[in-house]
Order: structure tokens, then sequence, then C-alpha cells
């Protein structure tokens, strides 16, 4: 069992490495392609700098392995920190403002710190699993409906995957939660979308994302703002899980609805 003091602790390290990230993200917005991934899938000289720094802090300051987007490494089940260096990397080429750092500490495969740092738009959220979410170091309000536009976020509507979730499916969904009275907002940032459900910009997020480094940070704030937070198949999350929804409790029951329609239309269409 991890204590209060040591996740604090190991808080206070994430924050540094991520301070000491931001010179580098800031310095090289709007950075071209410097190595393609496979179709429209690339890192910057920026994401690769960031994360072999984060690797350098993190571990450093506490001994815990790092998995991350661009180096991998090894997702050890006990511990282990999860960076993704620049979400939103598409975003950040072209100097667009929804992009960010995210840093989560996996124990026992579950979020327990993380740190969703967005130095354009001024937006540092942190949290420590059982303790509110902090927004700029001030402690926030539990979500709640009443005090919440009636948004989503749900990232992209392009897919390159036919298989999970394709682009027909994305756009059957932003019509599904219209009618739902959700209005679907589209940043191209899984990490923007979550924290700003947890803050309360967004009623629910929705993330089809299934890697790891981009919902873990994101759940749990979703979990310290008091938020229904799941994998994207509405069941408990975990890293091997695809997707994420977040929300409040009436935000996450509709966008489920909404995607279960999807699904059983595409299905019948099959």
């Amino acid at each position: 069992m991890t204590g209060m003091t040591e996740l604090m602790g190991h808080l206070q390290a994430a924050e540094a490495a991520v301070d000491a990230a931001r010179e580098i993200f800031v310095n090289e917005l709007g950075a071209a392609p410097a190595l393609h991934k496979g179709s429209g899938d690339f890192a910057t000289a920026a994401d690769l700098a960031v994360e072999e720094l984060l690797r350098d802090k993190l571990t450093g300051a506490t001994g815990i392995g790092v998995f991350g987007e661009e180096q991998g490494g090894e997702l050890d089940e006990h511990a282990c920190w999860v960076v993704d260096p620049i979400d939103g990397t598409s975003n950040y080429s072209t100097g667009n403002p929804n992009c960010a750092i995210l840093v989560s500490l996996l124990v026992e495969r579950q979020p327990v710190v993380a740190v969703v740092d967005a130095p354009l738009l001024e937006m540092r959220m942190t949290a420590i699993d059982g303790e509110p979410v902090h927004l700029n170091g001030a402690a926030l309000p539990p979500v709640s409906a009443a005090t919440s536009a009636p948004h989503v976020g749900v990232g992209s509507l392009h897919s390159r995957d036919r298989r999970r979730m394709p682009t027909s499916q994305r756009l059957d969904l932003a019509g599904e939660l219209a009618r739902a009275h959700l209005r679907p907002r589209i940043s191209g940032s899984v990490g923007i979308d979550l924290a700003f459900a947890a803050q309360g910009i967004y009623q629910a997020a929705v993330s089809f994302s299934p890697h790891v480094w981009d919902n873990s940070a994101g759940i749990l704030l979703a979990r310290s703002a008091g938020a229904v937070a799941t994998a994207g198949d509405g069941t408990p999350w975990k890293p091997s899980k695809v997707g994420a929804v977040v929300g409040t409790a009436k935000a996450h029951a509709a966008v489920m609805e909404a995607l279960q329609t999807v699904q059983n239309d595409a299905g019948e269409e099959a």
C-alpha cells in the first residue's frame, strides 16, 4: 500500500519533471515531424526530447521505471510511471494550443498520481488518489451537471482503425450525442478532453484510444473530481482496456447509451 506522504512526494517529483519539460515544450512549439510512425501519425523532435527528460527526472527522483509513448519500456504492474510527452502532437506541430504533457503513476495497474499540463492554455491539473482534483494548485469542487455546459469532448472523428470505432461510427456517435442534448466538441487531444471533463468545462468526454498513456492521467483526474470514469465499454478501467468515458453520472449514462446505439446499428448493417 502506498501511503499519502509517499504519494505527495511522487506528485512533487512529477511536477518538477513537468516543470523542466515545459521549457522544451514551449520553445519548440510548431516543430515539424521528425519521426513518422504510420499513416498520419508522427512525433516531433520535441516529443522525443520531452520524453527523454521526463524519464531521467522521474526515475532519478523516485527509482520507478517509465513506460512512454515514444520509447516504450516495461509497464510494470506493481509501480510504473506512464508518460505521453506531447498529447495532441498534430495540434502542437501547427501551434494549436490544445496539447499537453501527460504523466501518471500506476500502482497495481491503477493511476494514483497524475499531472496534465497544458502550457499554452496555462492549465495544470493534478490529482492524488483519494484527494480532490487541483487546477493550478487550487482544489476544485466535484463536477456537477448543474454547473457544466452540455458539451462532450470526442477527441477526433477520424480513425485509421477500421475495426474499433471507425470514422463512420464516430460520425454516427456525434449525431447520437447531439440527439441526447450533448453537444460534441472536437479538440484533437484526449488529455485535454478528459481534463476539461474533470473541471466541469465538459459534462463528459470520450476517448477512443487503446493506449494507456492517453487515458490513465485523465481517468484519475475524473475520479478525483467525483465523475464516473470507466473504460470505453463501460467496465472498470485498466491499462489493457480500449478507450475511456468520463463525466457526470447523467452524461456518462447518455454517452454509453449513444455508443450502444451506434454499435448495434453497425452490427445490423454488417
